[in-house]
């Protein structure tokens, strides 16, 4: 069995058999031209996936770049190791200026402005919002378009400039420490805890697929949770599993979350 084989069967009882695929095709790319190649924006969980393939794949080396500082959203180059240049990550800023006194416009909104241009995800890095607007980092053969193109997101008329990586403010992370006792570690009752609603709901809500944990989808609100998981629902932000404190008298168990808002 070969290598790329033994790589693509580990990935085969999840979901991710087919990025590892990608990631594999750009790994061998790097080592047959002997320099790099560059992945899409990938979020933490394919960033973790890219390092397993790094790590098996013989004279490649790994760096990543999202522009901000602390970014979340990250492209990947896969780099020969002959290869003793700086590899170029193809990463622009931009900075998207509406007049605040009028829209209060979140990440959705950004987002789905984006996306309804017929753009991907997957060239798109992380949006923060600023004083003035909001900044996001994309794939720079795409600035042209976005400049002619993003002209309003929902009811704001917007403009777009062009700026320098530099220019890119770290992003503040507002975190909200939550206390709580849940009757069982199941994604359902600790989701429901760190984000304020019904149990019954937030099962609604995982079936739907609208609840991701470690950024990959799931679908069982009996799911077990552990100290270190992220939990994401849409349009709502972040929880982490900061803390399993143990066992009550109640025989429930306590918790400590952090919710990112």
């Amino acid at each position: 069995m070969s290598e790329r084989e033994k790589i693509l069967r580990f990935f085969k009882s999840g979901s991710d058999e087919e990025l590892a695929g990608k990631l594999l095709d750009l790994a061998d790319g790097a080592r047959r031209s002997r320099r790099f190649r560059v992945s899409p924006f990938l979020d933490p969980h394919g960033q973790n996936v890219a390092e397993i393939v790094a790590a098996n794949f013989p004279q490649i080396r790994m760096e990543r770049s999202g522009g901000f500082k602390n970014a979340e959203r990250m492209r990947i180059a896969f780099i020969c190791d002959d290869f003793y240049g700086s590899p170029d990550f193809a990463i622009s800023a931009l900075q998207v200026l509406w007049d605040k006194r009028y829209y209060d416009l979140g990440h959705r909104d950004v987002l789905g402005a984006f996306m309804g241009m017929g753009c991907t995800r997957d060239v798109l890095g992380d949006i923060v919002f600023n004083e003035d607007g909001a900044q996001l980092v994309v794939d720079s053969p795409l600035v042209p378009y976005v400049l002619s193109n993003l002209t309003r997101i929902g009811p704001a008329v917007v403009e777009v400039k062009e700026i320098g990586l530099d220019e890119l403010k770290e992003k503040e992370q507002r975190v909200k420490l939550i206390s709580a006792t849940v009757s069982a570690l199941r994604l359902d009752a600790v989701a429901a805890a760190g984000y304020g609603v019904s149990r019954s709901r937030m099962t609604e809500e995982i079936k739907a697929l609208n609840v991701r944990v470690n950024w990959q989808d799931v679908k069982s609100p009996s799911l077990t949770v552990k100290e270190g998981d992220v939990i994401s629902f849409r349009s709502r932000g972040r929880v982490e599993v900061a803390e399993i404190r143990g066992t009550t008298k109640k025989g429930r168990t306590a918790v400590t979350l952090k919710r990112y808002i």
